[in-house]
């Protein structure tokens, strides 16, 4: 870099010395100065220059392992319901891995039970529009327009960036595209980019696919060009990328820090990169040529987490569902955002951790926490999970993912909000985050094979089947055993053994 800024300066300061001599001096120094000129805007960055010549020769032709599944287990299809008055368990749940067995409480006398405090749930915050001309002054080059799941975006990008890939598809074509990107002003756009990723709220997936958003805005005709500009702009903002290509199809090749389910991928120095699709639909890549190496700098794995919701411009929807508790009838009015679930439909499948720690926008969290307070207010810890738990277990219908999407298909809360029916491990991510932001009660997920509930934990005694994490005990909670309260294990699943799934809250 110090070497460019010299010639630079010598460029510049070259072309204020007052010119003399004969003509054909003057037309060898100006030739002489374009030549300067041509060298330095070819490669701005040495990485550049190096990196095209990488990708002349460095492909090898590898065969695709197909997207892993998360658990081959068959879920159950029929949920059975639990008895009107259970019998006292016998004995305690077999324990998780490294963690004791904590014995069923004996029927006894109990002190008083402990009322709930239900925290103080904030104010939905007006929709926030993201202005673009707010954040980029003065911006350069074409400009285009899109809409991003409801936020109206403007950007500006040097049409030196609108490249196309020639036919046949080979090293020569992807080290060419490379090269002649790099000479185009890619540094503008990657900082309107930059942007707005704080007022937008974009994680890594999201800064992915507005990145991809505008190579469909500026290449809408060709998905393998989409994939290329994408690859040049993900790497050039210091992401693990990587192309590959098979005879008709380019594919964009990224890492996670969470293992990813259902997706292809190749391996390589022992880590996977994943056959990344942003439109939902899988890809299915066979034998394919990519390349062994990264570019400097890049080297930064997608995070996959949903820590924080999406700023989207918001479509609001809602439906009714109702359910009984105690001979009472209750109807609740659950809404959701119609641009946030077309978001998280993009989402590639993940470990069942990331959805237990995933968050509601806002919008959608407030309307429904607010209807199910009263209904807890004045009650035990033990009755306001069993009316929770009421709530989930019959106000939402249930269904395998095999039978409503055709395959695996983990929901985010939001989602369960709006999809017809939900099945085991939709409903304990959804119940585990009412408990949480309603009750403020520390609450654990179960893993079975081929079954997820959940497990609270209680303040005060509550009897049943229960298991010791972290020097605590969690008593189970199946938000998908219909009419079962807390301390209830599905028959089907009395002497197996979970695995613990840790929830940070």
């Amino acid at each position: 870099m110090q070497k460019q800024s010299i010639l630079l300066i010598t460029l510049c300061s070259l072309t204020y010395l007052p010119l003399s001599g004969t003509a054909d001096s003057r037309a060898e120094f100006e030739q002489w100065m374009n030549q300067e000129t041509t060298n330095f805007q070819e490669y701005k960055d040495k990485r550049d220059k190096e990196f095209t010549g990488f990708l002349k020769s460095q492909w090898q032709e590898m065969q695709t392992f197909q997207g892993l599944v998360r658990d081959e287990t068959p879920k159950p299809v029929r949920i059975p319901k639990a008895p009107a008055k259970p019998p006292a368990p016998k004995q305690p749940m077999v324990k998780p891995d490294n963690q004791s067995t904590h014995k069923s409480i004996p029927n006894e006398v109990t002190p008083a039970p402990i009322i709930v405090k239900i925290p103080t749930i904030k104010p939905v915050p007006v929709p926030y529009k993201v202005k673009p001309s707010a954040i980029v002054k003065q911006p350069k080059g074409r400009k285009i327009h899109l809409s991003f799941y409801g936020q109206s975006l403007t950007f500006y990008y040097d049409p030196k960036l609108k490249l196309s890939l020639h036919r046949p598809f080979n090293e020569k074509s992807m080290s060419r595209i490379w090269s002649e990107m790099s000479k185009a002003d890619y540094d503008g756009l990657l900082d309107q980019i930059n942007a707005q990723r704080k007022p937008l709220i974009l994680n890594d997936w999201g800064y992915a696919l507005l990145t991809n958003a505008i190579a469909q805005k500026i290449h809408p005709n060709s998905k393998n060009d989409q994939s290329v500009f994408t690859w040049y702009l993900m790497t050039k903002a210091g992401y693990q990328a990587r192309i590959a290509y098979d005879r008709n199809y380019v594919y964009l090749l990224m890492p996670s820090q969470q293992q990813l389910f259902g997706a292809p991928y190749f391996t390589f120095d022992q880590k996977r990169y994943y056959a990344l699709s942003f439109d939902g639909i899988k890809q299915k890549p066979g034998r394919i040529f990519t390349y062994n190496g990264h570019y400097p700098g890049a080297q930064k794995p997608l995070n996959m987490s949903l820590s924080h919701a999406f700023n989207t411009g918001r479509q609001q929807k809602s439906r009714f569902v109702n359910f009984s508790y105690q001979g009472r009838s209750h109807r609740i009015n659950v809404g959701y955002d119609a641009e946030t679930i077309r978001y998280l439909k993009t989402y590639p499948q993940m470990e069942i951790g990331l959805y237990f720690n995933s968050d509601l926008n806002q919008a959608t969290a407030n309307p429904l926490l607010k209807q199910l307070k009263p209904l807890v207010e004045g009650k035990s810890e033990e009755e306001a999970i069993n009316l929770i738990l009421r709530f989930v277990q019959t106000a939402f219908r249930y269904k395998t993912d095999e039978q409503q999407f055709g395959i695996e298909n983990y929901l985010f809360p939001e989602e369960t909000l709006h999809y017809p029916y939900s099945d085991c491990e939709d409903r304990a991510v959804f119940f585990a985050w009412i408990v949480h932001h309603l009750l403020n009660l520390q609450v654990v997920g179960l893993d079975f094979p081929g079954h997820i509930a959940a497990a609270v934990h209680f303040n005060e005694k509550v009897s049943g089947d229960a298991i010791n994490f972290n020097g605590k005990r969690f008593v189970v909670t199946d938000p998908t055993y219909i009419n079962a309260s807390a301390g209830m294990t599905m028959p089907a699943y009395k002497n197996k053994k979970p695995g613990v799934i840790r929830i940070f809250n």
